[in-house]
């Protein structure tokens, strides 16, 4: 049983050794993790969340922070995803589906953050621009405000001025009393609405207060001292962080003495107007940084989109191994079984879920395949035993078989069939069986009308110049099914129906024999009696006598004679098998034959070698003279105009386990129709003949085991005329003999 772990593609995961998978798998999350949290930390920093100030440094920490942990991250992803893409380029099993949905992982965890700083970015620009659009109001509200202040400071101003000068007409009073000068001078504050009056020394020691609200330690203008202020112009301010107005002048008349005074303003109008001032200052700073703010902020978008990017793919290949693997076992178990091999498991994990039903599935898809596929194949066994033996018992039976299905095409053919229809196999399969054997067309019509179950005839098929007589039997097949097939059953009856009328042919020259032969002697006797009585005393019509009685012992010996080759057709002898040198005899048939016939050319075209054999050589001689002889007959019978010279080539070879002798002759040849014919007795085509010749040879080769074939000359030289006669017959090998034991055993044979 074959286990697909051992073929299935190795995940992500599984690529690095096994001791080098465990930390990883460690390290992995809380990498994740610690940049997730980075992440988080610089945004909450950022927006203000945190105690923390997002200053410059804070930021720039944060962020040199995230991208530190962003390409921690991304070496890890790179390493996860390197066998990824080489397991999709080697076109390992679930490696395009693992590449598609880590794809997807990372799409989905991409285009959020790109589309959210964008939006991120653009808000950002147009609150910004519509932020620094606001300064205008806040400009004028300044404005505003300092208008007012310096309003009350030029009022305090002549306040101040006027006050001076009714002091120093009051010079004297000063000098005398200074309790009523003491009073003259909280009068004249009171009048003017200040909140607090003074005379002071260089020192910065009062002189004189008045008498409501006193300060208790003067408040200078910034950044200015006593011995800076004139006894012409006032020094008019507004001190910072306070809501009174401050004005102090040198006094004339009065020996190192100034008068200051103090007046309250609205503190809202301060506020405002240092808010106002604050916001500007602000507004400022934030136009001069608003480069490096959008900067900073796209930074931080990119330093978190790539974090949660990277964070998302580890994720999503984390999420894919355990999706994909027992997808990946299910299509490498499916590639093996598209191999064949069904003796393969999908191993079944129950953590899996709905993936593990499926890997069970799998698992009895591939045992009930196996089952199914062995039934199939004992059944396949046992069908192509049946039909070896079937097709053994086709090629060895001697009839011809022909299946043909329902319109009569043929479907199979053994040996046998293709011998007597004289068609390979290859060249008749799929066409009708009426075009490849027309003989046989009447009987598959009767066939295929359905009108009997069984039909059967007897044809005569002619090929290459041979005719077979042949019992032809139809049957259909047994089934139900409409569209049945045909069996077509040949036998081969010649032999059968030679030998039936050879052998009644026999019996009938017998008979005749018997009955012609007893009245012969007497008659020829009487004739002879006859002629030696009366020949001297007849006188008249002697000479018709003597004719007459001559013609008489004359036909009695021809019928004699006939009568005695019907008595040795009867009565053919057996052949006494023995050694013979084959080529010898043919040689010594051919000398004979070529000195009884000296007009025309016999030639004996065969090696010089022998021709080592076992037969009858006076019988073989006999049939081959025979043969000889009917071919010098046929040359005879050609018109002296169109002949020529008569020529008669005799050959023999070895072919197999049969010699072959050929006799090939340019006569008149062998009639095209009923050629078979001429094998049988008492068939010719020539006046004289008895019809017995042909009869004779057949029945001595039969006896050797071989047949005589009846060809046309043009077979062998294409154009030529006359006929090709070969004899066959099997011949059994034998050891080479001395010439002296050759010699006795053709002595025996003579």
């Amino acid at each position: 049983m074959t286990t697909i772990e051992d073929a299935a593609l190795p995940d992500a995961s599984s690529v690095a050794p096994r001791g080098a998978r465990r930390p990883m798998r460690i390290i992995g999350p809380i990498v994740v993790a610690l940049a997730l949290l980075t992440s988080l930390a610089t945004f909450l920093v950022l927006v203000g969340f945190t105690p923390i100030a997002p200053s410059h440094y804070v930021v720039k920490y944060l962020l040199a922070l995230n991208a530190v942990a962003v390409l921690v991250l991304l070496l890890i992803v790179a390493r996860e995803v390197w066998p990824v893409l080489q397991a999709r380029r080697r076109g390992q099993a679930g490696a395009r589906l693992h590449v598609r949905i880590v794809g997807r992982f990372s799409l989905i965890a991409a285009v959020p953050a790109i589309l959210v700083a964008l939006v991120a970015g653009v808000t950002l620009d147009r609150g910004l621009d519509q932020m620094l659009s606001a300064r205008d109001p806040i400009a004028s509200t300044l404005v505003i405000a300092e208008i007012y202040v310096r309003e009350q400071l030029r009022v305090l101003r002549g306040d101040t001025l006027a006050m001076a000068i009714n002091l120093t007409q009051a010079k004297p009073l000063f000098d005398q009393d200074r309790d009523r000068f003491r009073q003259l001078f909280t009068a004249q504050a009171s009048l003017r609405g200040v909140s607090g009056a003074m005379l002071l020394r260089g020192d910065k020691t009062p002189i004189l207060k008045s008498d409501f609200n006193p300060q208790p330690e003067p408040l200078l203008p910034p950044n200015d001292s006593l011995d800076q202020v004139s006894d012409t112009e006032p020094r008019v301010a507004l001190p910072t962080q306070t809501n009174l107005m401050v004005s102090i002048i040198k006094m004339r008349g009065y020996e190192d003495a100034y008068l200051y005074l103090t007046r309250p303003i609205d503190p809202r109008v301060v506020a405002i107007g240092a808010k106002a001032s604050e916001t500007l200052e602000r507004y400022d700073e934030l136009r001069e940084r608003r480069f490096g703010v959008l900067l900073s902020i796209a930074v931080m978008y990119t330093v978190i989109g790539l974090t949660v990017l990277a964070s998302a793919v580890w994720i999503g290949l984390n999420f894919v191994n355990h999706l994909v693997a027992p997808i990946r076992r299910l299509i490498g178990a499916a590639n093996i079984v598209s191999t064949g091999n069904l003796y393969v498991q999908v191993p079944v994990r129950q953590s899996e879920g709905d993936l593990a039903q499926l890997g069970e599935t799998f698992n009895k898809m591939t045992q009930e395949l196996r089952t199914q596929r062995d039934d199939i194949v004992r059944a396949r066994d046992l069908i192509d035993s049946r039909r070896r033996f079937i097709e053994a018992v086709l090629a060895g039976a001697s009839a011809g078989v022909i299946g043909a299905d329902s319109e009569g095409r043929i479907s199979i053919l053994n040996r046998s069939a293709e011998r007597l229809i004289g068609t390979a196999s290859d060249a008749a399969l799929g066409h009708p069986l009426t075009e490849v054997v027309p003989e046989l067309a009447e009987i598959i019509i009767s066939a295929l009308a359905g009108a009997q179950r069984l039909v059967h005839g007897q044809v005569t098929i002619s090929r290459s110049g041979r005719e077979r007589i042949v019992s032809v039997r139809v049957t259909t097949e047994q089934t139900d099914d409409p569209q049945h097939g045909y069996v077509v059953t040949l036998d081969d009856i010649t032999e059968l129906v030679v030998a039936q009328r050879t052998s009644a042919w026999a019996d009938v020259a017998r008979r005749i024999a018997h009955e012609i032969k007893n009245p012969l002697t007497p008659i020829q006797l009487s004739a002879e009696r006859l002629r030696r009585k009366y020949g001297k005393t007849i006188t008249e019509d002697r000479a018709v006598f003597e004719q007459c009685t001559d013609t008489i012992v004359r036909q009695v010996d021809d019928i004699r004679r006939m009568v005695d080759e019907f008595s040795r057709f009867a009565r053919m002898p057996k052949p006494v098998m023995a050694p013979e040198d084959a080529a010898d005899a043919v040689r010594q048939v051919v000398f004979l034959m070529r000195v009884g016939n000296a007009d025309i050319d016999i030639d004996a075209e065969f090696s010089a070698e022998s021709l080592p054999a076992k037969f009858d050589r006076r019988l073989i001689s006999q049939a081959l003279t025979n043969i000889i002889k009917n071919a010098t007959e046929a040359i005879s019978a050609v018109p002296p105009a169109e002949l020529g010279r008569g020529r008669i080539a005799v050959s023999i070879a070895r072919e197999g386990g049969d010699v072959v002798i050929d006799v090939i002759d340019n006569g008149i040849g062998l009639p095209k129709e009923n050629r078979s014919r001429l094998l049988e007795p008492y068939v010719t085509t020539r006046e004289k003949g008895t019809g017995l010749g042909l009869a004779i040879v057949g029945k001595i080769l039969e006896d050797h085991g071989g047949r005589i074939e009846l060809r046309d000359a043009a077979e062998k030289t294409p154009g030529a005329r006359g006929a090709w006669v070969r004899l066959r017959f099997a011949a059994e090998a034998v050891q080479p003999q001395s010439a002296t034991a050759a010699q006795a055993v053709k002595s025996a044979s003579a």
